[in-house]
């Protein structure tokens, strides 16, 4: 790009700057010097390819979505948390919130991630343990009692079952007074992930997304601010995938999900910014910054150039970054602090929109309070000590960091070939979601992670790959930590709550809820409104799900490695 037009950019992002609106803070170095709040090539120079780099706030979105970056506004602290039944989680919610957190996110419990009610005897020993139990629409009161939905944004990791729970979560909203159009938060939803990496789907892939078309329409047209679905490349990562992997398989999920919405004839403008992102932050300081870079890049072009989006927020990759688990160890746990700060900076540098960090002990258990203190206030110090928010995008034009982007860029690019052409035959439902579907029944995904994760593990093993107190510096004077367990009464007393529910509602108007959204199901019509009538008269998620089951079967992966 020549001197002139990179001139004439710089022009176009000092006005935006100038016209908006910046946090009242000290945009100062630690010895009082005053930064500018973005730096670029010096005038009159030249540099070719500058238009891939662009400026904060200008497609195509490599430094950022803001031309402020975060001198308009900072990162949300979102710290994921759930554990035993709906009260202890709503204590815990209320000492991060009042710690400074920002926002919540809901962690819950394997039986509710699969579906199931707790007194099924498929979640015997596991209600409450790795997560929230969360039965109907009167747990989940109890989970935000005392927290103002209508102020507070809340995001809830859930896919097979989001849309039920995503029902009792407006239900509560509704008894606590507040409009759901107000609402603003995220529901992950992203069924793909769950074939791709995760493993806890309900139903074959076509009904799940039946169910995700309706939701996308329903938030599209009532609930403005909210996101319905959350994109997630984070479980994928965890499952072994490369940094490569996980963008382009998680973009193209994205991708599908914009087909899936035109396929509904809705608008790319208006429902697109209802789709965000979920991302992992590793341990390759330099690597996870490129890759949220490149994330933003390809986001912008494919939905402009391939799905005609027009505005900027339809354009926009807006993500959630979770610091990676997979990277903490149980030997030597305090090490885990390190880790984490590292990689949540990553995260930061790369301009993630709102950010969880792990604790220490989450290799061992659920969070204890100490642990989860800690983590957020490796958050905090990011934001209030470090500087990192005085000036967008940092690294950008870095020769290093410049290259690894255009580098993964490349990467997923190629990906994402791999995958058209394995949906070239079909192009009724989209060419990615096709290819995504062929891949899935393939087992193709599964294999391509299972291998990455096996070099990767073979590296290890052979030094190559040193990991602080597992293969190299393996001496140690930490003592054996505190950690958090779930007692066995929770699940006892949950049952116990469950079944005083059940024989104190309204039957005929649990039934008569079930009935229409089944009728919903066979007819085409959205299922929604009958589902949110069910939960109303307090159906269960068992309940819901278990009818959807008779109505639509179960699904079994055709695993390939």
């Amino acid at each position: 790009m020549d001197a002139e037009e990179i001139e004439r950019g710089r022009q176009r992002w000092q006005q935006r700057y100038d016209s908006a609106r910046k946090r009242d803070a000290d945009f100062t170095t630690l010895s009082g010097d005053e930064v500018e709040p973005v730096y670029g090539p010096a005038p009159g120079q030249a540099v070719e390819g500058f238009e891939r780099i662009g400026w904060p706030g200008e497609y195509p979105y490599t430094r950022g979505l803001h031309p402020t970056g975060y001198r308009g506004r900072t990162w949300t602290i979102r710290q994921f948390a759930g554990f035993g039944n709906a009260q202890q989680t709503n204590e815990r919610y209320r000492m991060i919130l009042e710690a400074g957190g920002g926002g919540l996110s809901v962690a819950f419990d394997m039986p509710t991630l699969m579906g199931y009610d707790s007194d099924d005897a498929k979640s015997l020993g596991e209600v409450g343990h790795c997560g929230v139990a969360i039965d109907s629409a009167a747990d989940m009161e109890v989970l935000f009692a005392g927290i103002p939905l209508g102020e507070v944004t809340t995001s809830m990791t859930i896919s097979g079952p989001a849309v039920p729970i995503f029902c009792m979560y407006l239900v509560a909203a509704e008894r606590q007074g507040v409009d759901p159009a107000v609402l603003n938060g995220t529901l992950q939803t992203d069924i793909f992930k769950e074939y791709i990496a995760q493993k806890e789907w309900l139903f074959a892939p076509e009904p799940h997304l039946r169910l995700i078309g309706d939701l996308m329409a329903y938030c599209a047209q009532g609930i403005p601010a909210y996101k319905p679905l959350s994109v997630s490349g984070y479980h994928i990562r965890e499952a072994g995938a490369t940094a490569a992997q996980e963008l382009a398989y998680t973009l193209a999920d994205g991708f599908a999900y914009v087909e899936l919405g035109l396929s509904r004839g809705l608008d790319v403008d208006v429902f697109a910014p209802g789709l965000s992102f979920f991302f992992d932050a590793h341990l390759d300081f330099f690597e996870e910054i490129a890759k949220f870079r490149a994330a933003r890049r390809i986001w912008a072009r494919w939905m402009r150039d391939r799905f005609g989006a027009k505005t900027d927020k339809a354009q926009w990759l807006r993500f959630h970054t979770q610091t990676a688990g997979v990277s903490l160890t149980a030997q030597q746990p305090y090490n885990n602090v390190v880790r984490t700060a590292v990689e949540a900076l990553s995260a930061v540098l790369g301009g993630t929109n709102s950010l969880h960090t792990n604790a220490l002990d989450e290799t061992l258990a659920l969070p204890s309070e100490q642990a989860a203190e800690i983590a957020l206030r490796t958050q905090q110090v990011l934001m209030e000590e470090t500087g990192v928010a005085n000036v967008a995008d940092p690294l950008g034009g870095s020769w290093y960091v410049e290259a690894l982007t255009d580098r993964i860029e490349q990467q997923a690019e190629a990906i994402f070939q791999r995958i058209l052409d394995k949906g070239r035959e079909d192009h009724e439902i989209g060419p990615i979601t096709a290819g995504i579907l062929r891949g899935i029944e393939e087992g193709w995904f599964t294999g391509e992670i299972a291998e990455a994760a096996f070099q990767y593990q073979q590296s290890v093993e052979k030094g190559d790959k040193r990991v602080v107190g597992v293969n190299c510096h393996p001496r140690s004077v930490t003592p054996e930590l505190e950690i958090l367990r779930v007692s066995h009464e929770v699940e006892r007393e949950q049952v116990r709550v469950l079944r005083e529910r059940k024989d104190g509602r309204d039957e005929a108007a649990v039934r008569a809820g079930l009935d229409a959204m089944l009728a919903a199901a066979r007819s085409g019509e959205s299922m929604i409104p009958p589902m949110l009538d069910a939960v109303r008269a307090e159906a269960t998620l068992g309940e819901i799900c278990n009818a959807l089951r008779q109505e639509w079967g179960t699904y079994q992966e055709n695993a390939a490695f």
